[in-house]
């Protein structure tokens, strides 16, 4: 973005000192770090306790539904997506980010009172899938305008790393989550862990809810939305504009990530947490060392989405997603064979394998979406986008997952599952230009119209 408009002035709320713009990365990282660890213990706990103490009249089917409930949340997204989309571009970024917080801080907190099956019956798995809708809801608001409060703040040359701060979000979320989980299971071990200890991780959230509103209230709005509400420039109609000019953009967006995020819901979603500790399975390891281990990947994990964001900015974003679609690649067919062996440092080592190409594929992504789209209906294309990915590839990853294993006895077609999902990645990228560096503000709304789509010269 050009330091002064066109009618010359300085867009209120420009980041102008290293100061600054250390406070908004820290605020993005806490403030997705708390969205990402309400949204992961619900997983967490699903593939620990949630088939037996909610949907265990089900039967043999009770672990398939629980799951089930994992990847209702994702089609409430869109929900969420196209509200904050809507007042992202009209209101602006920091409004959308507090209230996403307090939905998902409050239902997240309300699961932790919630009653089981046998204290109120049918009502407690309707209560809790309506719960876990508010966290899709508030889920699908969030990362967009993260995203664009990270890159939008962010100087050209380093878009990339400060892109890479929502993004750590979702390790940090995973090693929050599966770290305080392990420790109930110490506090609260065998069957006092399903009677309380599992209420503990979710009524922490009130806390971490209040760190992440007082630190969001400290940063100043996004530069871009600010010159656009001064300029009043703001789109009417946003999300109509965008599926107008950009329909297509967003399909080919929306699978980028659906690459990624199929593979991350492995663990995100809890599918190996309860695939490792299911006593009936053919491994049956304890909990907390399982636990222990998806947080020992959770580093690597983010740790590689740091290094990624790096590169992203020397490389280009199209040549990172590449070199990280092969990295993945090779992660989701070294998985299940180490994770099938029972021992729990080859179950790590296979997590951490995975977890490199996840980087990868997943630091330069906020950069790469903010750079899609135009200023004026920038919050409702990256939010939908990424809402449309996450129920294309994560929504019932993990539901599927467990289908085929029960269907087939075997792990194998998840894994060629999990590498469909990777090429489909792949693809969508290779359909995409690298815009790295583009002016990101209203004077350039005619240069970030034309067409990031190979082989088409304007939307």
């Amino acid at each position: 973005m050009s330091g002064q408009s066109q009618a010359g002035f300085t867009p209120t709320g420009t980041i102008a000192t290293p100061a600054d713009r250390r406070r908004v990365v820290f605020a993005t990282v806490v403030g997705t770090t708390v969205e990402w660890y309400d949204f992961f213990i619900y997983a967490t706990a699903v593939g620990l306790v949630f088939g037996q103490l909610f949907f265990e009249p089900l039967g043999a089917n009770s672990a398939l539904i629980a799951f089930a409930t994992v990847g209702v949340s994702f089609l409430f997204r869109p929900l969420g997506a196209f509200l904050a989309g809507h007042y992202g571009d009209k209101l602006g970024r920091k409004t959308v980010l507090m209230w996403t917080l307090i939905l998902m801080g409050a239902a997240t907190a309300l699961i932790g009172l919630l009653p089981t099956y046998q204290a109120i019956g049918i009502a407690a798995p309707i209560f809790l899938v309506l719960l876990r809708i508010i966290q899709g809801i508030s889920a699908g608001g969030e990362w967009g305008g993260a995203v664009l409060m990270a890159v939008e703040h962010a100087p050209k040359a380093k878009r990339g790393i400060f892109g890479a701060s929502p993004q750590v979000g979702v390790p940090l979320g995973l090693l929050l989550a599966s770290g305080v989980m392990a420790l109930m299971t110490v506090i609260a071990p065998g069957d006092q862990f399903a009677i309380w200890g599992w209420r503990v991780p979710f009524l922490l959230s009130v806390v971490l809810i209040l760190v992440g509103y007082y630190v969001r209230r400290k940063v100043e709005e996004s530069p871009v939305f600010t010159e656009l509400a001064e300029r009043k420039e703001k789109a009417k109609m946003p999300i109509v504009q965008l599926f107008k000019k950009h329909l297509l953009l967003v399909i080919i967006a929306a699978f980028v990530f659906a690459g990624n995020n199929a593979v991350g819901y492995m663990t995100t979603g809890g599918y190996i947490q309860g695939y490792a500790t299911n006593p009936d399975g053919a491994i049956g390891l304890e909990r907390g060392p399982v636990l222990w281990a998806v947080a020992g990947s959770a580093v690597t994990w983010l740790l590689t989405t740091l290094l990624a964001g790096w590169v992203c900015d020397r490389i280009g974003r199209r040549t990172t997603y590449i070199i990280g679609w092969g990295m993945q690649l090779v992660g989701v067919f070294t998985l299940f064979p180490l994770v099938n062996t029972g021992e729990i440092g080859l179950l790590f080592a296979g997590l951490a394998i995975l977890t490199i190409g996840l980087g990868f594929t997943y630091g330069p992504q906020a950069a790469l979406y903010a750079e899609l789209f135009p200023a004026s209906i920038r919050f409702s294309g990256v939010s939908i986008s990424y809402a449309i990915g996450a129920i294309a590839g994560g929504a019932f990853a993990p539901t599927i997952a467990t289908a085929i294993v029960d269907k087939t006895g075997s792990t194998q077609g998840v894994t060629w599952y999990l590498a469909g999902m990777t090429v489909l990645g792949l693809i969508a990228t290779l359909l995409l230009r690298d815009r790295s560096g583009i002016p990101l503000g209203p004077d350039h709304e005619e240069e970030q119209s034309v067409s990031p789509i190979r082989g088409f010269a304007k939307v």
